[in-house]
């Protein structure tokens, strides 16, 4: 029979899943399959300063496309530090795949370098988790992995001993089972429809995994007479100028939205899982729409809970409900609503004294990014305020939901750019976020991936440093000490600035869209005080 070495088996296995590219680390456990993909074209290393950088954009590759991303590291320290990447896709739900080299096999239950039990530390962020100590066990655990990823919306993790990837194999790769995502029961169907219609106060809360669903969205709004309110971080999912689109619900939102939202008596949830403990009502009748029934078991009870295509399901729903006649009043509230926070969000923005406002910063950003820009946004102060000021068209959004770790802004957007080359990718961050990845500037250059990073500079961690101050603590460990990025980002291959004016950062925002290198605008940013962090 025809061989092939382990390696080679892998790289087929995941050129049949759609895989374009491998993010990591070389490590010696590995050696053997960074020398297949070194013989063949098909997939892309994309070799990266720290293994944390890897998983965030595999993260962020999942993100982008809905198809599987995977990472790849060393045994030991490679895996410990793939894990706070892999934990942004598990708690986000999006398929991710981790292959980490382990010990040889004879070296297994001693007390060799970095050994350690690699299932044990990652099962608490992965759907699965699997060693293969034989070279012919390999392809039959990497096909179980790609298919928990895939049909469950989660990471998988494959343990695979050194000398195992070039040893030859006949376990052949196969095409991955095709998953057929299956319509709601009629009965089912017919009951969400009845309590839909019975709604006098409807409202859709729409999270980042309804952005396929954005048009048969807004028609089933127009449809019910319903509101439309985003879920944290679903900045983009509906155009601000949708008539019944009321921006963000809670922290980083629209400040009046939640009054509206607490009196709906039916809630229709759509590609979330997020439901703000005292922003929300407390005996509205919830429908919740998903893709993989995985994400059922966690976020808001509800009556009814529908999982498959969500564009078809919606549309299903605003097809259905096209006679119906809705609730004058109630539209009248949301568009009052909606008029009274747009005049609000006009005026934050036009403060353009030096330091910058961060709404001011957001504005720039808002006036000179493409309509289907991705913009990589960071954990921090700077997340809110451009959650709360940004009003989006068709841009994406990339952002770690439910993790909600900082440094996940640059590796983010270097995996849109390589995903989408084409489309502006822009990233926003704090000083602290960068600080973490700084590293991994040299990588943007390295692979030429003309994004434009906008950091927001005021030497501190400002979220933990007014959130301490709100509590009455003493604001210990929040100063931050930051480099020159204008040299820095010479010094790494990209174009540095620090702008002195808002006139400025609008020039370099409008340069930088056909730049054809990364690009870095440092922006002396105020410090401002978000106006509502959450009380507990």
């Amino acid at each position: 029979m025809t061989t092939m070495t382990v390696s080679e088996a892998i790289l087929e296995q995941l050129r049949f899943s759609g895989v374009e590219r491998i993010y990591g680390v070389v490590g010696d456990a590995i050696f053997g399959l960074l020398d297949a993909i070194a013989k063949q074209s098909s997939i892309r290393w994309i070799s990266v300063k720290h293994e944390s950088v890897a998983a965030f954009m595999a993260s962020a590759d999942a993100k982008c496309t809905g198809k599987l991303a995977v990472c790849a590291a060393q045994m030991g320290p490679g895996l410990t530090n793939l894990l706070n990447g892999l934990g942004d896709a598990y708690m986000d739900g999006y398929p991710v795949l981790a292959i980490t080299g382990q010990a040889p096999v004879r070296k297994i239950g001693t007390d060799y370098k970095q050994l350690i039990n690699q299932q044990e530390l990652a099962q608490a962020l992965t759907g699965f988790s699997q060693l293969a100590v034989h070279p012919d066990a390999v392809i039959p655990a990497l096909s179980a992995a790609i298919t928990t990823s895939l049909t469950a919306g989660t990471v998988s993790h494959l343990s695979i001993p050194a000398d195992l990837f070039t040893l030859q194999t006949l376990s052949k790769p196969c095409a991955p089972i095709q998953v057929s995502m299956g319509q709601p029961d009629p009965a089912m169907l017919s009951q969400t429809l009845q309590t839909m219609r019975s709604a006098k106060r409807p409202m859709i809360l729409a999270g980042q995994k309804a952005k396929p669903a954005s048009e048969e969205i807004k028609q089933l709004a127009m449809a019910w007479g319903s509101g439309v309110v985003s879920a944290y971080a679903a900045t983009g999912v509906i155009p601000d100028d949708f008539p019944l689109a009321l921006g963000g619900l809670g922290e980083g939102g629209n400040p009046y939205v939640t009054g509206r939202f607490k009196e709906a008596d039916v809630v229709l949830a759509i590609g979330t899982t997020w439901w703000p403990e005292g922003q929300t009502p407390t005996n509205a009748r919830v429908i919740r729409i998903a893709g993989h029934e995985t994400e059922l078991r966690i976020g808001p009870p509800a009556e009814t809970g529908m999982v498959g295509d969500v564009a078809a399901v919606v549309s299903q729903l605003a097809e259905a409900l096209k006679s119906h006649p809705g609730d004058a009043e109630w539209r009248d509230q949301i568009q009052r609503c909606k008029q009274i926070w747009a005049n609000q969000n006009e005026t934050e923005g036009r403060d353009t004294e030096v330091p910058l406002h961060p709404s001011n910063i957001v504005r720039m950003i808002e006036k000179h990014v493409s309509p289907d820009a991705i913009i990589a946004l960071d954990e921090g102060d700077s997340t809110l305020w451009f959650m709360r000021n940004f009003r989006a068209q068709h841009q994406r959004t990339l952002f770690s939901e439910r993790w909600r770790t900082m440094g996940f802004g640059l590796p983010a957007a270097m995996a849109a750019k390589l995903v989408d080359p084409q489309r502006q990718v822009v990233c926003l961050t704090g000083d602290g976020g960068l600080g973490m990845v700084l590293a991994d500037l040299l990588t943007a250059a390295r692979y030429e991936l003309p994004i434009t990073m906008i950091v927001c500079n005021n030497g501190t961690l400002q979220m933990e440093r007014n959130k301490m101050a709100k509590k009455g603590l003493i604001r210990e460990g929040t100063e931050v000490a930051n480099p020159d990025y204008v040299k820095l980002a010479d010094a790494c291959g990209w174009k540095g600035y620090r702008i002195q004016s808002a006139a400025e950062l609008e020039n370099l925002l409008h340069a930088s869209k056909v730049s054809t290198h990364p690009t870095l605008i440092d922006v002396p940013t105020s410090l401002a005080v978000y106006p509502d962090y959450p009380t507990t």
